[in-house]
């Protein structure tokens, strides 16, 4: 299968449908991702004939059937490893157009600063820094934008490379629907939800935060 990339603490899918491999947690009943990395999902062995046989004759029981599936049922292992391969992670470095995940690290009235963790499906072995300037957050009434009401440190968020930049950063862009913030904390420390695309709300305090929220794809 191709690549996935999932960020910490993302939803992988439910335990009942998968065996939580490397670079994964369990967590009320849901698996989730314990790193960045690319995820794999490693179909079990193909059962040999006497286990084939024991199957088929336990469908003709309910009882039998209903206590091979809770204990016996095969499930696929879903993992998260940090590469996809040094050699590529070596070669691999953003360029204008790409999409990249990164984490902010700090903000100021002007800017938010992050760094860029993912190139299209590829973790980098480095971190690139990148700057999303007020001007490029969103596409309509940029001279409304303030920074703090957009992005948080910690934020994951989904943008565009849009310019090579200075020698110490790239430029990025949010300013599209299905970029911007796509995993935040609030300030309680609990994992959000979005409610639209300008703000995410804590299930566990009800309370909501102000983001640049990027629409699921």
């Amino acid at each position: 299968m191709a690549h996935t990339v999932a960020v910490p603490g993302q939803l992988l899918g439910p335990a009942d449908k998968y065996v939580a491999g490397p670079g994964t947690h369990v967590h009320e009943s849901n698996l989730y991702s314990s790193l960045l990395g690319a995820i794999a999902i490693a179909q079990p062995d193909k059962a040999p004939g006497p286990t084939k046989r024991l199957t088929k004759i336990a469908v003709m029981n309910s009882t039998s059937s209903s206590s091979s599936k809770a204990g016996g049922a095969q499930l696929p292992t879903i993992s998260v490893s940090r590469s996809s391969g040094p050699e590529e992670k070596r070669e691999v470095l953003p360029e204008v157009g790409n999409a990249v995940l990164c984490r902010v690290t700090r903000i100021t009235p002007r800017h938010a600063t992050v760094a860029i963790l993912v190139v299209g499906d590829t973790v980098l072995e480095a971190e690139w820094q990148g700057l999303v300037r007020a001007q490029d957050v969103r596409a309509t009434e940029k001279d409304k934008v303030k920074i703090y009401e957009s992005f948080r440190p910690g934020d994951i968020v989904r943008a565009r490379v849009i310019s090579l930049g200075d020698q110490a950063n790239y430029y990025l862009s949010t300013a599209s629907n299905e970029l911007g913030v796509i995993m935040a904390t609030s300030e309680a420390g609990n994992t959000m939800y979005p409610v639209s695309w300008k703000e995410c709300k804590d299930p566990e305090t009800g309370l909501s935060e102000n983001r640049k929220v990027a629409r699921p794809l």
